[in-house]
């Protein structure tokens, strides 16, 4: 089964930057779509980016598109998101998923990282 681990998260100023990492193991890294995901107090867990399996392919939801940049490492089986330009609503819990490609939809993301914490301090 697959296995995922977040690191990276911790508490900047507005305006910092943090690169989260998400070690991928348990199953082959290339055969599957990763996306980032987070969850601020109070409200739902919104997708923030997602790479398919080659990395040719990412997307992004608006609020963090020219700030975020998400990659993927096939040697070292890991993911990684980028973050520039930290804002405070930026501030939630982020979790990385996996999805086995080819993955139809944001369901099909069913391994799940147990998240890392980012705060941004105004």
């Amino acid at each position: 089964q697959v296995q995922l681990l977040e690191s990276g998260g911790g508490l900047v100023q507005a305006g910092g930057s943090l690169n989260l990492s998400c070690a991928f193991s348990g199953r082959s890294f290339h055969a599957y779509a990763i996306a980032w995901f987070r969850q601020a107090p109070g409200k739902e867990r919104e997708v923030v980016a997602v790479i398919s399996w080659s990395g040719g392919h990412a997307s992004y939801v608006d609020s963090v598109k020219g700030r975020f940049t998400i990659s993927r490492d096939h040697v070292h089986n890991t993911a990684y998101l980028r973050m520039n330009n930290l804002k405070p609503e930026d501030t939630a819990i982020y979790y990385c998923a996996a999805a086995p490609e080819p993955f139809e939809s944001l369901a099909d993301f069913a391994s799940w990282g147990q998240g890392t914490q980012v705060t941004v301090s105004s």
